[in-house]
């Protein structure tokens, strides 16, 4: 069989990668000069800026990419677990170092409000139930077929995924602080936790499992390994190469086109593209059905990032790896960015400093970072190229008052990607961060499938697609290729 992958994210590289150990012939194209997609890397003058994912959960799922091959991970990457998993920092200044170290977390909680310790632990053991049926059962399984979609119901009723993160946690956890801190998991994903399906409430408990990890190097070093890997196990690479069509032989994929007119003639593709992107854009002889159009119509997407990544001459010692700072307001600032799609100076954000765990991501005597501000995506309009630069001296001011003390003075390297970057540069709709929102109505079978709904012979992987978004999702939605393709 001749598989072809467009796009070199996780998702695309896994998709490679099983293939290959399923025996086809598979060429992966990209069209950047560098493999990653979202978790490609950005170097300026000794910085070393991992351009996405940072936060690594379930780290079994990249062990086993290696082995497929019977190769051994170690051999080409090492991943550490993090002692403090996020550091939490209100308005108020107060803070909450989260880990998984549930004596320390029941101490903290404690602290803030007595009554919540034993509505934490019965969270803690709702959320496993969620992460059994959602995580363990159904991540890795395809949702193409209605009849498994209406299987799955009275379940996940069962479980309450009809009601939103926040909902679910709110009905544990009465303290607003500690509200906002156990439902912040879909901001990960592109969700806001006041409408996201609490069926993702099993990242809390997916992160209690496994830990959080980070990759020494960075998170380029897992792709750059994944590289080494394809190219032992003999998958082509194209990179710096556009794809501009898939071609279709009456309902079937028959081959696709590159930038440079060169035609590849294919039996499948895989797709670690956005989806609304592919279906608009690439496939040609297309007959789309009206259900189809109303469910691509009716999408919702998810928010637009603004990542500020900057490098520093003095170093932070105090700030952790992971540090998360709330905003005053919590609803009514989700509420601007997913509803009415404006910015808002009341602004919340995640800061990552690489340096704290690994100093060979900058030159001797310096620190690195990067500050994402979730921000509304393209729907709203927002002129980037007048608000950017705003926006970044807004987050400089924040960071500099309650955490990064006379920070504009100690920044020696710096640049800024905004939803453009996502729109133009990723292909993404509306330059949304994480593809599709993962409220219920778009969840499992309601998203786009991993099986093309429109022509054989097409398969989507990634964030878009079931499971979703995050590291842990896009590989998993390349395992379900091992059960449908």
């Amino acid at each position: 069989m001749n598989s072809v992958v467009i796009g070199s994210g996780f998702g695309g590289i896994a998709a490679a990668l099983r293939l290959k150990a399923k025996k086809h012939n598979v060429i992966l194209i990209e069209k950047h000069e560098d493999l990653g997609g979202r978790a490609r890397v950005f170097k300026k003058n000794g910085f070393i800026f991992d351009g996405g994912p940072t936060v690594i959960t379930a780290p079994y799922l990249i062990y086993e990419l290696f082995h497929l091959f019977n190769k051994k991970p170690e051999d080409y990457i090492k991943i550490k677990p993090l002692d403090v998993w996020y550091r939490f920092i209100f308005e108020d200044g107060m803070k909450f170092d989260y880990s998984g170290n549930e004596s320390l977390m029941k101490n903290q909680i404690e602290k803030i409000n007595k009554d919540d310790v034993k509505g934490y632990e019965n969270l803690v053991k709702f959320t496993e139930k969620i992460f059994d049926k959602g995580f363990s059962e159904l991540s890795d399984v395809s949702f193409h077929k209605p009849f498994f979609m209406l299987k799955q119901l009275p379940t996940l009723i069962n479980l309450k995924s009809y009601k939103s993160v926040y909902s679910l946690v709110s009905s544990y956890i009465k303290n607003e602080k500690l509200r906002r801190m156990l439902s912040m998991h879909p901001l990960l994903v592109g969700g806001n936790p006041f409408t996201t399906t609490s069926i993702y409430g099993l990242i809390l408990y997916l992160e209690k499992k496994w830990g959080i990890h980070y990759s020494m190097g960075g998170t380029g070093e897992i792709i750059k390994a994944l590289e080494k890997l394809m190219l032992e196990e003999n998958i082509k690479i194209i990179k710096g190469s556009e794809v501009t069509s898939i071609n279709l032989n009456k309902n079937k994929i028959k081959s696709i086109k590159l930038e440079n007119q060169k035609e590849i003639d294919v039996d499948n593709v895989i797709c670690n593209a956005d989806p609304p992107a592919v279906y608009e854009k690439l496939l040609s002889n297309k007959k789309i059905n009206f259900f189809f159009n109303w469910k691509k119509k009716r999408m919702e997407y998810s928010m637009g990032l603004f990542v500020y990544y900057f490098g520093t001459k003095k170093v932070y010692e105090n700030v952790v790896h992971h540090t998360i700072k709330f905003g005053d307001k919590y609803k009514e600032h989700l509420n601007d960015i997913f509803e009415n799609k404006k910015l808002n100076e009341d602004i919340s954000y995640y800061l990552h400093r690489s340096t704290a765990t690994d100093k060979s991501m900058a030159p001797d005597g310096h620190d690195c970072f990067y500050v994402l501000v979730p921000v509304p995506n393209n729907q709203s309009n927002i002129n980037w190229s007048v608000e950017g630069d705003k926006l970044k001296e807004l987050v400089v001011k924040k960071m500099e008052n309650s955490l990064l003390p006379n920070l504009k003075n100690n920044i020696v390297e710096d640049f800024y990607l905004t939803p453009d970057y996502f729109e133009k540069e990723l292909n993404t709709k509306y330059g949304s961060g994480f593809s599709i929102q993962p409220k219920f109505t778009q969840s499992a079978y309601f998203r786009f499938h991993n099986k093309s709904e429109i022509c054989d012979g097409l398969y989507f992987v990634g964030a878009g697609t079931h499971p979703g978004a995050g590291v842990p999702g896009v590989l998993s939605s390349a395992k379900i290729l091992d059960k449908i393709l």
